[in-house]
């Protein structure tokens, strides 16, 4: 399954159901095949989404320390940070514009 994000302010975005359904709840949005963030909701989900990211790069932080104390690598991995950013560019310009985000399955 795919998510599927539109908004008229910001080209459509496309996610695997994974990695969509992290970022809907994430945002406190019910993970489901339909849904809409208002242009009022946004800045919240925009707020919860970079606090999530921040908390993400801090566990990357400790991994690394990690790696660096006991010389064993771990792969690499693609973190929030990555995932999250078409999302939040998309959050940012339908604030911007007054733009709700809607999404399908």
């Amino acid at each position: 399954m795919l998510y599927k994000f539109k908004s008229r302010s910001a080209p459509d975005l496309i996610m695997l159901e994974p990695h969509g359904r992290q970022i809907l709840q994430i945002i406190g949005k019910a993970p489901g095949t339909s849904g809409i963030i208002t242009a009022a909701q946004i800045p919240g989900a925009l707020a919860a989404l970079e606090a999530a990211v921040a908390a993400d790069e801090a566990l990357a932080a400790a991994a690394q320390e990690q790696v660096d104390e006991d010389g064993v690598e771990r792969p690499d991995t693609v973190r929030l940070r990555q995932r999250a950013a078409p999302f939040l560019e998309m959050l940012r310009r339908s604030v911007a514009e007054e733009h709700d985000v809607v999404w399908g399955a």
